[in-house]
């Protein structure tokens, strides 16, 4: 509350405001969870275009379809063992000149953004990262989806932090956000994405994280349904026990 002159009693219109501005201040979990819903729409509509662009990639090298291993057995040899070589001549310069912040599997990376970087990451490297993963992944590298998208939202909810001047703990958390509403969306996991954010990166259950990436996570997956549609990301067979 603002200062009053020694003798002077504040009126009761101005006592009337400073009351109405304390008791509607936000606290630090209602501003994180209103940032953790603009981050999972992005991490959601972040995780639709990686999808696009390994269909896209996947597509130029060896075909359209559904089934993958279907379209390979069609390939002659001599393309599938030429395909990922062709796939790193571009991914290399596009990494070494781009954002060497981008090599490798993501999760260490991210990781090292926290720790050692106080949560900051460049905002190219999310661009550089989904664009050399897809290729990389549409050319037939021997690279998951897991880590590219984990490192893809931690940037995209690092950049936000950075562009609103978040401080250190508040750019973790966002970061937290990015990489759970990049597994959610991707896999429509949504407890998957949380946990592994919490557990992995964030190591921190406290109310203050675990609200704002819950909040992400589900955001992310009902954007990535609304596109992708509710199925599984991984068709399990049914058994049956005689």
């Amino acid at each position: 509350m603002a200062s009053v002159a020694p003798g002077r009693r504040p009126s009761r219109v101005r006592l009337t405001a400073f009351k109405l501005i304390e008791r509607f201040q936000p606290d630090e979990t209602a501003i994180m969870v209103v940032m953790a819903v603009i981050v999972g729409v992005i991490g959601g509509f972040g995780a639709i275009l990686f999808r696009w662009l390994v269909d896209f990639f996947q597509g130029f090298a060896i075909g359209h379809g559904e089934h993958t291993v279907a379209l390979l057995a069609t390939v002659p040899w001599w393309q599938k063992l030429l395909l990922p070589v062709a796939g790193g001549l571009i991914v290399g310069p596009l990494v070494h000149f781009g954002a060497r912040e981008a090599r490798g599997h993501g999760v260490p990376e991210v990781l090292n953004s926290m720790i050692f970087r106080k949560g900051v990451i460049r905002p190219v490297v999310a661009a550089v990262k989904i664009t050399a993963s897809a290729i990389t992944i549409g050319f037939g590298g021997s690279v998951g989806r897991e880590g590219p998208i984990v490192q893809i939202g931690a940037a995209m909810g690092s950049t936000i932090g950075q562009w609103l001047r978040f401080s250190p703990q508040r750019l973790r958390t966002l970061i937290g956000c990015g990489a759970a509403a990049g597994i959610a969306a991707t896999f429509n996991a949504p407890i998957a994405g949380a946990f592994f954010a919490l557990e992995i990166l964030m190591r921190d259950f406290a109310i203050v994280t675990f609200s704002p990436i819950i909040v992400a996570a589900v955001t992310a997956t009902a954007v990535s349904r609304e596109f992708l549609g509710d199925t599984p990301a991984f068709p399990v067979p049914e058994f049956v026990l005689s």
